[in-house]
Order: C-alpha cells, then sequence, then structure tokens
C-alpha cells in the first residue's frame, strides 16, 4: 500500500527528505463503549494544526488515515481531521480478540492483534496510520494495550468431578484434582484460591503454581480415613479468582474412599452344638458356619475348611462345602462310629488369619429305625423350598409323600404341621401315599412365605419331621392405588412457567417391577400441564389467567411395570386464585347523557356501567367523581349519576366529569371515564323584544312612502335554543285609519307598507305584534306596540304623545303566524288565489290612476312650501327622536339542535 502511495505523491526523493517513522503507545481497558477517546495523534505528535500561531493560509489542512481496515482497525474510529482516535461500535473482548500464547502476532493488513504472556500489556492492537499532506507525511505506528477487567468467572470444565483415595491413606496425603477452574482473564484477575464448602473436618485444599502461572489445586488428608464407616464424601469445590469484586465457580466434588483388605473374617460364635440320630439319611444336613468380612470384593472372598487337627474320619463323615459353609452327612453312621466329633473349621480371608468356630457333632445311637417320609414334588422345588405363584387355583398340587417303616414292624401315621392354606391328605386307593396341596388361593402381599412340615410317627411314639418351605411368588394382580382420588389443588394466577403444583403419590402392593409406578395425564389434560413419570411432580408451564379460566379438571394415570400393565386413575382439580390484575373498566371510555335543563336535584341522569375481571374484593368497584362533585354525586354501588341541584341550560349548556372507578384490591387499580352531560332545552323563556324599546315610542311615515317599502321592524331574542328559540312575528291587533296598509315579515319582524297612503288614510296607526318562539309543548311569546303616525310632518309631539297615552282599543286575532311553508304549498295556493289575483289587479291598477291624480294635484297646490320639509321627513323619530335606529346593536341567535 505504501509503495502505491509513493507512486501518487511524488518522487520518491521528495517522500524520504520529509518523512519520519514515529511509534505511539495508549492502553484502554477492554469492554468500552463506542466513542471513548483513547488519544488524538496530532497532540501526540505535536504536529501544527490550522489556528495555530502561523496564518492559516500557510498551514495546508492534515489528514489522517489508516493505512489499511484490518482486523485491528475494526475496533477503532479515527478522525481525518483532528486525529482524534476512539474507540468504535465494536466492543473489544481481550480474551476473544487475543489468545494467550507464548508470543504470537495476527495481522490484517496493516492493522494486527498482538499477544503475549509475559506482561499485563501482553494484548497489543497494532495500526498504521499515515499522516498527509506530503510536507508533513509520516508513517505512525500505534499500539494499544488492552488491559484485562474481571468480566470472566472461573469455570470448571466439568460439573462433577470425581476422586478416589485410598481408606489406608495417611494424614497429609495430597492429591492432584485433574480438572482445575479455567478463567479467561489474566494476572489477579484469573484463578487465586480453591476452597471446600464442607471438608468433613479430614479434607482441605492447597493450592500449587507452576512456573507458567498455572494453579493446580490438590486435596489434602488431615484426618484418619475408613472405608467401612463412610465410603464416599460429596462435597462442593469453589474457585475464586483475584477480581474487586472477586468472582467464583463451583463444581460437585465426589471423593471415593477406596476399600483396601483392612479386615479379616469372623464369626459371630466360637463353638456350634449340634445332635444326630445315628440312623439318619445320607444328605441330612447337620449345620451351616458362617463368617463375615467387612472389606468390599475381592478382600471379603470367605473360603471354609478344616482345620488340621479334625480326624479323617470326621472329614469322611461330614463333608464341608468351602463356598457356603455347610455341613452335611456324608457317610453311614455305624456301630464303630463314635459318638462324638470334634470339627474345627476355618474361615479364610485373602492375607488374613483365619477365623475358628468348633462344631460339636453329638451322634445319638438308635436302637430302632424311624419312620422314612419320602417327598416326591409336583410344584416348583428347589433345595427344599417350593415356588407357587400367587392366585393359583384351589387344590393346587404340591407334592406327593410316601411314609413307611423301614423296619416294616410298626403303624405309621402322619398329620401337617404348621399354619397355611395347605392340606395333606391320603391318596387312594395307595394306603402310604400323602397328597399335599392347597385349600385357598395365596396371596403374596398378605404373606409371602410358608414353613410347614409332614410329620410320621410309628406305634412306639418315634416322631420324624419333613419341613417343606413354600415360597410365595408375586403376580401383577394389583392395580397402583392414589392416596386420594381426588386432588384439589390450587396457585395464583400469574405464576411463573413450570411452577410446582403438587407430588402425586400412589403405591402397588405387588413387588419388583410389578409394583414400580409411573405417571401419566389423561388425555383431557391441557397441554401446558406437565406430569413427571418417575416422580410424580405436577408442574404447570406457562402462566395461569383466572379471568381467562379458573376452574381446572382433568384426570391423572397411575400404571404399574407390569405384564400386562394395571393402571389406576385419579381426578385432579385446580382452582385459580385471583389477584389484583386487571383494573375497573367502563362500558365506554366517553359516556354522554342528554339531561332537560330544569331536570330536578338528584334526579337520575346515568348509569356508569363499569366492571372489574378480578374477583371478591379485587372485584369490588367504587365510583367516585373527580371533578365537579360540588354539583353531582354518584352512587357508588349501582353507578347512578345525579346532580345536587336543578339545571340551568341558559347558565351552563354542558359539563364535563372525569369519573374515577377503584377496584378493592391491595395494592388498588384505577381507571377513569369521560363523562359528558348536555342540557336539552326547555322551553322556559319567551321571547325578549329588543326593538321597539316602548310601546310608546312612535315613527313618522311618510305618505309618499312607496308600497312594498320597509317601515321598520321589531327585533326580538330567546335565550332557549333550538326550535324553542326559533321567533315567529305576526300583527295580532291593529288600529288607525287603513290598519291593513301595513304587513309584518313573520320570519324577520320586518313591517312593509302594503298599499298606497291616500289623503284619508293620513294618523296614528297602532299595531299590537305577537313574538312567538317555536317551543314544545307549549309556545311562549311576547307582545309589543309598534306605533306609526303617517303624515307630511310632526308638528305637534304633545298631541301625538296624549294619544299613545290612551288605552287602545284592539281587538286581538287569534291568527298563528306561518313562518316555514313548503315549495309544494305554495304552488297550490298560487292556483287555488288566482281569480282573487285578478280581481285585485284590477282594483289596484283604478286605484294607481286615483293615487296619481291625487299625487299631482297635492304636488301642484303645495309647492315649494313643503318640499324642503319632505326631504328632513324622510328620517324615521323613533321614541321621540332620542334613539337611533342605525345605531342599536343586533346580536345574532345561535340556534343549534340536539
Amino acid at each position: 500500500h505504501l509503495l502505491f502511495f509513493l507512486l501518487f505523491v511524488g518522487p520518491f526523493n521528495c517522500f524520504a527528505s520529509y518523512s519520519r517513522a514515529t511509534e505511539l503507545f495508549y492502553s484502554l481497558n477492554e469492554g468500552l463503549p463506542a466513542g471513548v477517546l483513547i488519544g488524538s495523534l496530532a497532540r501526540d505528535l505535536r504536529l501544527p494544526m490550522a489556528g495555530g500561531q502561523h496564518p492559516a493560509s500557510l498551514q495546508p489542512p492534515l489528514s489522517f488515515t489508516l493505512a489499511s481496515h484490518g482486523l485491528g482497525g475494526q475496533y477503532v474510529q479515527l478522525d481525518n481531521r483532528s486525529g482524534e482516535l476512539h474507540t468504535s461500535s465494536v466492543e473489544i473482548d481481550r480474551e476473544a480478540l487475543c489468545v494467550e500464547s507464548s508470543e504470537a502476532t495476527i495481522f490484517g493488513g496493516s492493522a494486527a492483534v498482538s499477544s503475549s504472556s509475559s506482561s499485563p500489556e501482553s494484548c497489543l492492537l497494532l495500526l498504521d496510520v499515515l499522516v498527509l499532506p506530503q510536507e508533513y507525511f509520516r508513517l505512525v505506528k500505534v499500539k494499544i494495550a488492552i488491559r484485562d477487567v474481571n468480566d470472566n468467572a472461573p469455570r470448571f470444565p466439568v460439573p462433577h468431578i470425581h476422586l478416589s483415595v485410598p481408606e489406608n491413606a495417611p494424614v497429609n496425603t495430597r492429591l492432584a484434582i485433574e480438572h482445575p477452574a479455567l478463567d479467561p482473564d489474566m494476572g489477579t484477575n484469573g484463578v487465586q484460591t480453591y476452597r471446600l464448602r464442607d471438608n468433613y473436618g479430614v479434607f482441605t485444599l492447597d493450592v500449587e503454581e507452576n512456573e507458567n502461572g498455572e494453579r493446580t489445586p490438590y486435596l489434602i488428608v488431615m484426618g484418619a480415613l475408613d472405608r467401612e464407616t463412610q465410603d464416599e464424601y460429596v462435597t462442593v469445590i469453589v474457585a475464586e479468582d483475584g477480581g474487586t469484586p472477586p468472582l467464583v465457580g463451583s463444581a460437585t466434588l465426589t471423593i471415593g474412599i477406596s476399600d483396601i483388605n483392612d479386615n479379616c473374617p469372623q464369626f459371630n460364635d466360637s463353638q456350634l452344638n449340634v445332635t444326630l440320630y445315628g440312623n439318619s439319611s445320607l444328605g441330612t444336613h447337620v449345620a451351616t458356619v458362617h463368617a463375615v468380612d467387612m472389606d468390599l470384593g475381592s478382600n471379603a472372598w470367605i473360603t471354609y475348611s478344616y482345620s488340621q487337627k479334625v480326624p479323617q474320619s470326621s472329614r469322611d463323615l461330614f463333608h464341608l462345602n468351602e463356598s457356603t459353609g455347610a455341613i452335611i452327612l456324608s457317610a453311614k453312621a455305624d456301630g464303630d462310629t463314635p459318638r462324638l466329633h470334634r470339627l474345627i473349621i476355618l474361615g479364610n480371608g485373602p492375607g488374613c488369619i483365619p477365623a475358628v468356630i468348633t462344631v460339636l457333632v453329638t451322634i445319638i445311637k438308635v436302637m430302632m429305625r424311624p419312620p422314612e417320609v419320602v417327598p416326591r414334588f409336583i410344584a416348583n422345588e428347589v433345595e427344599g423350598v417350593v415356588y407357587l405363584k400367587e392366585l393359583e387355583p384351589i387344590n393346587t398340587p404340591i407334592a406327593f409323600f410316601t411314609i413307611k417303616d423301614p423296619d416294616e414292624k410298626y403303624k405309621v401315621s402322619c398329620y401337617l404341621d404348621g399354619d397355611g392354606p395347605f392340606r395333606l391328605s391320603p391318596y387312594k386307593p395307595y394306603n402310604n401315599e400323602y397328597l399335599l396341596e392347597t385349600t385357598k388361593p395365596l396371596d403374596f402381599e398378605t404373606q409371602q412365605l410358608y414353613e410347614i412340615s409332614v410329620v410320621a410317627w410309628n406305634s412306639e411314639g418315634f416322631h420324624v419331621k419333613k419341613v417343606v418351605k413354600v415360597q410365595v411368588l408375586d403376580d401383577n394382580d394389583n392395580s397402583p392405588v392414589f392416596s386420594e382420588q381426588l386432588i384439589e389443588l390450587s396457585i395464583e394466577e400469574n405464576n411463573v412457567p413450570n411452577a410446582f403444583l403438587t407430588k402425586l403419590h400412589a403405591t402397588d402392593a405387588d413387588s419388583g417391577e410389578r409394583g414400580q409406578v409411573s405417571y401419566f395425564l389423561g388425555p383431557d389434560a391441557p397441554s401446558y400441564f406437565a406430569l413427571d413419570k418417575t416422580t410424580g411432580v405436577l408442574t404447570v408451564s406457562t402462566q395461569l389467567d383466572r379471568e381467562e379460566k379458573e376452574k381446572y379438571r382433568y384426570t391423572v394415570k397411575a400404571v404399574d411395570s407390569g405384564f400386562p400393565p394395571r393402571e389406576s386413575i385419579a381426578t385432579v382439580t385446580i382452582t385459580v386464585l385471583d389477584k389484583n390484575d386487571n383494573s375497573p373498566r367502563f362500558i365506554n371510555k366517553d359516556f354522554s347523557f342528554f339531561v332537560p335543563e330544569n331536570f330536578p336535584g338528584f334526579g337520575e341522569i346515568g348509569v356508569i356501567s363499569v366492571t372489574d375481571a378480578d374477583a371478591g374484593q379485587n372485584g369490588w368497584v367504587a365510583l367516585s367523581v373527580l371533578n365537579g362533585s360540588d354539583i353531582f354525586v354518584i352512587d357508588t354501588g349501582k353507578g347512578v349519576l345525579r346532580a345536587k341541584v336543578s339545571l340551568d341550560r341558559e347558565q351552563q349548556s354542558s359539563y364535563v366529569l372525569w369519573i374515577e372507578a377503584v377496584d378493592g384490591g391491595d395494592p388498588a387499580l384505577s381507571s377513569t371515564a369521560k363523562i359528558t352531560i348536555l342540557l336539552l332545552d326547555i322551553n322556559d323563556n319567551p321571547p325578549l323584544v329588543l326593538f321597539p324599546q316602548s310601546n310608546m315610542s312612535y315613527l313618522l311615515v311618510l305618505p309618499s312612502t312607496l308600497p312594498g317599502s320597509p317601515i321598520t321592524e321589531v327585533y326580538a331574542v330567546d335565550k332557549d335554543t333550538g326550535m324553542n328559540a326559533v321567533i315567529a312575528y305576526s300583527i295580532i291587533g291593529r288600529r288607525g285609519p287603513r290598519p291593513e296598509s301595513f304587513r309584518i315579515d313573520p320570519k324577520t319582524g320586518n313591517i312593509t307598507l302594503e298599499e298606497s297612503l291616500m289623503q284619508n288614510d293620513y294618523g296614528l296607526y297602532r299595531l299590537l305584534v305577537k313574538v312567538s318562539d317555536h317551543g314544545y309543548p307549549e309556545p311562549l311569546h311576547s307582545t309589543v306596540m309598534v306605533n306609526l303616525f303617517v303624515n307630511d310632518t310632526v308638528s305637534n309631539e304633545s298631541y301625538i304623545e296624549s294619544l299613545l297615552r290612551k288605552e287602545p282599543d284592539i281587538s286581538v286575532e287569534e291568527k298563528q303566524p306561518q313562518i316555514s311553508i313548503e315549495p309544494t304549498h305554495k304552488k297550490m295556493e298560487s292556483a287555488s288565489c288566482m281569480p282573487t289575483l285578478v280581481a285585485l289587479s284590477i282594483i289596484s291598477l283604478g286605484s294607481i290612476a286615483l293615487v296619481t291624480g291625487m299625487g299631482i294635484y297635492i304636488c301642484l297646490r303645495k309647492g315649494k312650501k313643503h318640499h324642503r320639509a319632505d326631504e328632513n321627513l324622510e328620517v324615521q323619530i323613533p321614541l321621540n327622536g332620542r334613539i337611533n335606529l342605525h345605531m342599536l346593536e343586533k346580536k345574532p341567535m345561535e340556534i343549534s339542535n340536539i
């Protein structure tokens, strides 16, 4: 890379004259986040930067560049302008970056990683940085030492360590533990010490360090060991590093005590006395000796032999089994046979002095031979033990017994001695044959072994007993039995996964594999329940939610290992107990209630419905009003919202409340809902007339006013809303020369002149105007008197005022104003009034001609006398001229229809 760079920057001699090789050394901890400053190359190299002592124009900007982005370059970020070196987003892990060895370097282009175990700075990050431009060119070797932090705990390579110690190991015996703990950290952060959690008073640990710094733990025996007293010690070995704080790791250490031959055979008794009849048959069991050796395996192997002191005649008469120690009669005793035999028997163990026991056998001389009992077994028999399966049917034959007198001189009888379901009966037609059989089924679970005797005696009273042992063999005739057929459990909801529920227990009276019980879930059990086949531990693998399901009921099975297997079933019921994990929940987030105004106090505005999925006290909900509690109150139990006072829409048209629901849990959970109360208007306000302001005001109307011209208006407002505030105007009473000359618009209240005024129409007109709303069920209204004075001028105000003071004699018309007529109705009325309109048109034309003539006459008569007065009288003069109609503010009405 450097060669390519030289070809582009200029002649080689120029580069050689200015270049210098420099080395910088930094160090930082492993595991630092991105953006940590490692060092400033410009500052540490003392390079001039822009803004120094020299003019900026004379200092070309410096540039810092990594020669190559290799393995080490991914861990740093280099600012090309300032030369500051920071950590990158790739975290530096010293243990992963630098594998400790004797000396190794991993190159990645011009960035490399070097590791060595010889010093704390053994893990180096090597970077090559180029400084430009040409006049400041340098190749900077940057070495970054990665300092170790204690971020790894010691760890044993195996979880269980086994160590064998001979029981005769002397005190201070040292045994190396072959699997020491490993810690990727270095120095004091590595493994420093080992300890045992329980040393049993006979062990301790020591640590040895080799030339490479590796520490190996040694087990030291501090006391005497005896395998026969305790053959195994189980403890925990703990490895601890030297960090701050220290980190530890552990493994199970099993110390096995191996056997040595430090015990010899021993007899429980020193002498046995046995009596034997002289006429006993060959193979008669005489006695059995038994010695015990506390050692194991071959160290405990015992053989039996006669002492050399035992004469050959006794050895020939009595056979000793060297393995079992059984002594049997091997030859017939005759008259020359000694009556007392001292059998000295040795118990021999490897490397031991033999144990000694003496068996004294006394032979009783018999003048006559006893009866003989000869068994012939039908059932399976081994060494005098008969094996019968339980549940064998009644009268199962066991053996035939032949009873006889060897001298054939005496009568021989026999009987069965012992308890049990057995019977010995003569087998016809033979005289000396007897059959031993069962009288009822055998039950292994009741009794496993019976010992009975067939006793024969002759007429001289001589008895012979033949012992028969009956071993009952187990059969899979019992099903497992649960301790409880109904297993009732409970668990709180939101349990941890794999939570323990219970341990099932079932017993099986059968023996061996037939009595081994396995546990299984029934087919109706949900999949998130688990039952350990061997231990019967019942767990639930997921969180249970009482609100989703409160009761679980399913079956479990206990199955034995017999063939065919037998099983039993129990029922498990699980009740999920409630926890306060659900906040109260309103049916709606926002409630809106429409209430008529003037609603009586403590009347029911509406019901706030709220639920809580929890149970019991956790599901109890109390409601309260967070704002507006001075006006509104809520019934906690029923959720009924009431107003303490009557509500007036004209004072406030709506209310926004916040209702809080709090449950009874501990801690309590809550939620809120927004309540909007809209007051519906009631027609409780009549229209208020704003103009005219007085029944005593009047307005001058000039006779020259043209028909259709607006004269004045009646203006009223209504505090109600909707149709209750829609106002209609109508004239319900008239007085004047020709009162029908004036008309009022039912919608706007504008009064217009309908017909031209004649000479005889001069005078005071009094119109009683009714201002009515469209309220339901009963509209409200107000009245106002509109006074119009038709004349050319007002020459005598006092006279007009006197007329106004007089009570007008006006008859009231009971005609409702119509302000909204459908277009179809207009068309129908227009068609029905057509003849009347034609007649009125003809009359109107005549009237116009008459009025025109009269107008010409009046104009010629008055002349200039009234010209100026006519101009001045065009102004309306209400209320004696004190109120200006154009200055009166008319406020528009807001009509809302809920």
